[in-house]
């Protein structure tokens, strides 16, 4: 008699760990110095045979906290104006706050015991969220401290570009340069990527 094999669940797929996909789109690239002014998180889901695919969108325009430091060039790369009023931004503490949320939600929802940032080149997003979450005193962070899955070492692997564009483009995806340096698109391209490279790896529970 052949053995049931295992349900793939959220909370075995990955050690315990939630992949949550995040970008962020800043004035600079320190981020003890320089603000953050987007963060778009995006959540997966699961079928039953363990797929992946691009879930929710949560995305806010973000103030820059106090003195902070505006790389002109930055600026120009991602064509914020950080003080524009019908950005309609919000405190970073409170666009934080409302992500982590979410977040705390989908943790206890697949009793997973920890959020994993998904990200391109993710020590950039994991540590300008890091900084923000320190200026903000916020007591509760569910991301792990250092792990991450970044999706440009994956993509290397898996298809021999580290760009995102190109990564997702060998993948046979489309992605509009137009678009790039948008939070929210830049996160959902990341968020493709990701299933693509989860999908098509060899994994067996």
């Amino acid at each position: 008699m052949l053995a049931k094999q295992k349900k793939i669940t959220w909370a075995n797929r990955f050690r315990g760990f939630l992949p949550i996909v995040i970008d962020v789109e800043t004035s600079g690239l320190e981020p003890a110095t320089d603000a953050l002014l987007e963060i778009a998180a995006v959540t997966l889901a699961m079928d039953d045979n363990g797929k992946l695919s691009r879930d929710k969108t949560y995305v806010y325009q973000v103030e820059p906290f106090q003195n902070a430091r505006m790389d002109p060039k930055a600026l120009e790369i991602t064509g914020i104006e950080p003080f524009h009023p019908f950005r309609y931004a919000i405190p970073e503490q409170q666009a934080l706050h409302r992500i982590f949320t979410k977040i705390q939600c989908l943790l206890a929802a697949t009793q997973c015991q920890r959020a994993v940032l998904v990200g391109h080149n993710a020590w950039f997003d994991l540590s300008f969220i890091q900084a923000a979450v320190k200026r903000a005193n916020l007591t509760s962070n569910p991301f792990h401290s250092f792990t991450t899955f970044d999706t440009a070492c994956l993509a290397a692997v898996a298809l021999g570009e580290t760009v995102l564009a190109r990564s997702v483009r060998r993948a046979n995806m489309s992605f509009d340069i137009s678009k790039a340096h948008s939070a929210s698109y830049d996160a959902e391209k990341t968020a493709e990527l990701f299933c693509y490279i989860v999908n098509n790896s060899f994994f067996k529970i």
